[in-house]
């Protein structure tokens, strides 16, 4: 790693001893090490906050990802609906389809394995599998 990305890195280490094989020394807390090297870079501490910011909302907003994950289950179709691009499964749940959907070979009675995610309330199909 450059010298120089280490020193906006890590403003509060001392670089005045870098060597050849990467080796520093650091002074931790050095207030005029500090302000120099902030000095050197303006954009750092604009950079941080931005960075803080960030990641302050990747952390916040990781439930909402969390829940939109996909589900599966195994069941056997009980009705097919093509009109309304839908199936009903004998655990009582209707899935809905999406438009390119193909329904062939999807009967009542046929064993399927369903990957689906919840929509407004809605259990819309991912992908569908025929276990034989």
């Amino acid at each position: 790693m450059p010298p120089a990305l280490i020193r906006m890195i890590f403003p509060a280490i001392h670089f005045d001893n870098v060597g050849t094989e990467g080796e520093f020394r650091h002074i931790w807390g050095a207030s005029d090490v500090t302000s120099k090297k902030t000095d050197s870079f303006p954009g750092v501490r604009t950079m941080r906050l931005l960075i803080a910011a960030l990641m302050a909302t990747a952390v916040f907003l990781s439930p909402l990802v969390a829940s939109a994950e996909s589900a599966d289950v195994e069941a056997t179709i009980t009705n097919v609906d093509t009109g309304n691009l839908s199936l009903s499964l004998d655990d009582g749940k209707k899935y809905q389809a999406p438009e390119e959907f193909n329904f062939e070979g999807l009967e009542p009675g046929v064993k399927v394995l369903v990957f689906y995610t919840e929509v407004d309330g809605k259990r819309v199909i991912n992908d569908l599998e025929i276990i034989q």
